[in-house]
């Protein structure tokens, strides 16, 4: 099946009402299509309304909305119970949860946490900070000469019997595909919790949780065309009963007194406090909405747009890669010689192409490469070949400027 590119593109307003801008940033966030925007909107003209505890018809409204959007994730994941899906800010707060609730439970002193050298910085500092406070040792999987993850050396560190496993499916900086299905297996059979990091990986393909066997997932809405301010926390009922709560008051209580307090059932005991309930909402029609597209012409497209971006930029003797092209959901790192990086950033502004500059929230990483930032480039669906044309000319214009 073909991917009509121009009746995908044309579902998001931003490129009508900013037709100048070529946008690459997309692994920072992604741009909303109508389907979000009218669910958000809808919740917020038609029925908006706190959930669970009202006796009003509104806020019975609301609920069913909210809940028939955690099936939703729940399906889109393939978990094999609602109670699976955990609502959370983001990816960020969900690895917070991860790290804050498996501490004096699951991990104790001289406990080893094994996590790698391309993590976010939300899949190390709260690792780092708990495993600092608790005695807790943090081992890091190192990269190899293509900056992929060093596989015997990951063999070396499973055979220390790590308790925790955490690991990004996709770089966020270099766009890297790890190859977390085999890891995940490796690690359970030494007999470590699994947790994957899904920030980047959401969009790449839809995962099936059940497949790759992990016990935790999490995600970000706005990293699969979703609102802000939502994201999942997918963990295996029996696991995560395992957490302390982040975060204490009220939904997540069955019973409060002063002599005592009794924690709500999963999922509740994991959601204190009024949740967002339209990002849930904008969240399930931004999957109900992408599902209805052939995922595989999709993939496709974006592999042809990453081909012809990682080509081009091959052409220019100036610009040091710092991505493969192989395996990589769609990112694209790199400098320009004896550049600043953020300099390269700031004349592409000028004209109108939007990428990202820094050290991407992976400061190890960077270390590891000896590199002090980089221009990222990350591409979506609704990018078209024409941006990577453009964006091209305008990085020749850029070394122009540079290097006469």
């Amino acid at each position: 099946m073909n991917f009509d590119l121009a009746a995908f593109r044309a579902e998001f307003a931003f490129f009508r009402q900013q037709p100048d801008w070529v946008y690459l940033d997309n692994a920072a966030t992604m741009h909303k299509p109508a389907a979000v925007v009218t669910a958000e909107l809808e919740f917020y003209q038609g029925y908006n309304a706190n959930v669970h505890r009202g006796a009003h018809q509104l806020s019975q409204q609301a609920t069913q909305k909210f809940e028939q959007a955690r099936d939703t994730v729940a399906s889109y994941l393939n978990a094999t119970a609602r109670e699976e899906v955990i609502w959370c800010s983001g990816a960020t707060a969900a690895l917070n949860q991860l790290a804050f609730g498996l501490v004096g439970t699951v991990l104790q002193a001289g406990d080893r946490v094994l996590i790698s050298a391309l993590e976010h910085h939300a899949n190390i500092v709260p690792w780092q900070f708990h495993c600092q406070q608790h005695g807790i040792l943090l081992d890091i999987i190192p990269l190899d000469a293509n900056h992929q993850l060093d596989q015997a050396e990951y063999q070396r560190l499973l055979a220390l019997k790590p308790k925790v496993v955490s690991l990004a499916q996709v770089s966020n900086v270099l766009g890297h595909i790890q190859p977390v299905a085999v890891m995940v297996q490796q690690a359970k059979a030494m007999g470590a919790l699994t947790i994957i990091d899904g920030a980047q990986g959401i969009v790449l393909q839809q995962p099936d949780v059940q497949q790759l066997d992990c016990d935790f997932y999490v995600f970000s809405g706005h990293k699969i065309y979703g609102p802000t301010g939502i994201g999942v926390l997918y963990g295996k009922s029996d696991k995560l009963t395992l957490l302390r709560p982040l975060l204490y008051g009220g939904e997540m209580i069955q019973q409060v007194s002063f002599a005592g307090t009794t924690l709500n059932q999963l999922p509740y005991r994991l959601e204190a406090g009024t949740p967002n309930i339209a990002g849930a909402v904008g969240l399930a029609a931004a999957l109900r909405w992408l599902a209805q597209w052939d995922q595989v012409a999709i993939a496709a497209h974006k592999q042809q747009l990453l081909q012809q971006l990682y080509q081009g930029l091959q052409q220019f003797p100036a610009i040091e890669l710092l991505s493969q092209s192989q395996p990589n959901a769609g990112i694209v790192a790199f400098n320009v010689q004896g550049e600043h990086h953020s300099d390269v950033a700031a004349l592409l502004d000028q004209q109108q192409i939007a990428v990202r500059a820094g050290t991407h929230c992976a400061m190890p990483l960077f270390a590891a490469i000896g590199k002090a930032g980089a221009v990222r480039m990350s591409l979506a669906a609704y990018n078209t070949p024409q941006d990577i044309d453009r964006t091209l000319v305008a990085i020749s214009q850029v070394l122009e400027v540079f290097h006469g």
